[in-house]
């Protein structure tokens, strides 16, 4: 890596950005409306910040979402993150990561609690049977996706196939996985480089932030700035993690969730598909949170509103706290709700710690930064972890009482279906949910659920 420079020219002056309420304005409306998962919430920050609004080059937005890549936890909230802080600093960062989350934290609460209270009534266990099957068609199409981006050449093949057998038939754990595939692909880098590099970046118009734009005060890396953000992070963590234990014990089920999302935060790299095979394996079998249905219609919540994929986590957390009524029974919401507060708050803290910390780093060093060889393998590497969830969600939904018996006749048609409509007819997820849905709900009222066709 390249030396960085611990101090601005003093000859350089600020460029000039958009006012901060603008870009807060900007982060609320993206928290929103930021539907699609991942792909489509940096493809939505791709066109809306370089194509149409051209607050950041090309370039450097490819930089910033590279970096966000090779980091553990949820890539989409780490792009805003950085992009908030390099146009506002500090202070733009934080707002733009929270105010991508927020909005989904108070839906996803509140469709927990729905789902909860009233998951019992057949209009609402009708649209939840017809979400499942939709939900084993959007994992199965993202599988599809991602394959035909990332497994370019019949070694990133091997590699993804390799991830699939190593999780499904060995149960090694999705970091060791991943980590795995980032050395097989340093090592490639120098045996074929044609495998691993990708395209150089397009060219495109002027932006506010462009590739030779003067730099602000706040992208120089400083190690006064660079201890306080890990001396503050650290505090953040470990004064909620103190008070939790000391109120209520290591093995409470708060003190665990503290402690499990943390490492989820830390340990899962390859983004929030990555993390979400991690979250079933210890939140369904490890601790027993939730039950296998559960979690696959918290993915389904999670699909259907704005925000990161990976605020499942909040789901999690909201049932685990509500069924175990640590409050009492009268308060189960509330503690429902604490608990899907504190998942949030653990999973996505260390995200602003590494953005404020190492973007200066990747600014300080723009022309020197190169993943393309890690990156290709975890993505192949990330093919082969959504197969395995794929296969865990099919088998699960549509062949509930095992292979041996036949399969739900009418899940399996409305899995065929919405999966027809998200590949030959190009239908939006949310649409063709809301569709499933319908059809869960008229497959309750003719009494075809649990009985097949």
């Amino acid at each position: 890596m390249a030396n960085h420079q611990t101090a601005e020219p003093a000859s350089e002056q600020v460029p000039p950005k958009v006012s901060l309420g603008v870009a807060l304005r900007f982060w609320l409306l993206l928290g929103l409306i930021s539907f699609g998962g991942p792909a489509g919430q940096i493809a939505l920050m791709q066109v809306e910040l370089v194509d149409r609004r051209r607050w950041i080059s090309q370039r450097r937005f490819t930089q910033a979402l590279n970096f966000c890549l090779i980091l553990p936890g949820p890539e989409a909230q780490q792009l805003a993150t950085y992009l908030g802080w390099l146009l506002h600093g500090t202070r733009g960062g934080v707002l733009a990561g929270v105010l991508f989350v927020l909005p989904s934290l108070f839906i996803l609460a509140g469709l927990a609690w729905v789902y909860l209270a009233f998951g019992a009534l057949p209009i609402v266990a009708g649209i939840f049977y017809g979400i499942k099957p939709a939900v084993v068609a959007v994992v199965c199409q993202a599988v599809q996706r991602l394959a035909r981006r990332a497994l370019r050449h019949r070694a990133l093949w091997a590699i993804a196939v390799a991830a699939f057998g190593a999780v499904f038939f060995l149960h090694v754990g999705f970091p060791w996985v991943l980590a795995g595939a980032a050395l097989i692909g340093l090592a490639g880098a120098r045996l074929a480089p044609a495998v691993w590099v990708g395209n150089s970046h397009p060219t495109a118009a002027a932006a506010l932030i462009d590739d030779h734009t003067p730099r602000s005060a706040h992208t120089y890396f400083k190690w006064a700035r660079a201890l306080r953000v890990l001396a503050v992070g650290a505090a953040l963590w470990a004064f909620p993690m103190a008070l939790l234990v000391a109120l209520t014990g290591w093995t409470s089920t708060f003190t665990q969730m503290a402690w499990f999302f943390t490492k989820a935060a830390l340990l899962t790299f390859g983004g929030a598909y990555a993390v979400l095979p991690y979250v079933y394996q210890s939140a369904v079998v490890n601790y027993q949170w939730v039950t296998p249905t559960q979690m696959i219609d918290g993915l389904a919540l999670g699909e259907t509103t704005p925000g990161p994929l990976i605020m499942v986590v909040a789901f999690v957390g909201f049932v685990a706290a509500y069924v175990e009524g640590s409050f009492g029974v009268d308060a189960r919401p509330l503690a429902g709700a604490f608990g899907a507060a504190l998942a949030t708050w653990f999973t996505f803290l260390p995200s602003f710690v590494f953005i404020l910390l190492g973007g200066p780093l990747v600014e300080s060093n723009f022309e020197a930064w190169q993943f393309d060889a890690p990156l290709a393998a975890i993505a192949a590497a990330v093919v082969g972890v959504m197969a395995n969830l794929a296969v865990f969600f099919v088998g699960h939904v549509l062949w509930p009482h095992g292979l041996a018996v036949a399969p739900d006749w009418t899940a399996l048609l409305i899995a065929g279906l919405t999966l027809l409509g998200l590949l030959r007819f190009k239908l939006r997820v949310t649409h063709a949910i809301a569709a499933s849905a319908l059809c869960g709900w008229g497959a309750q009222a003719l009494g075809l659920v649990g009985h097949g066709l």
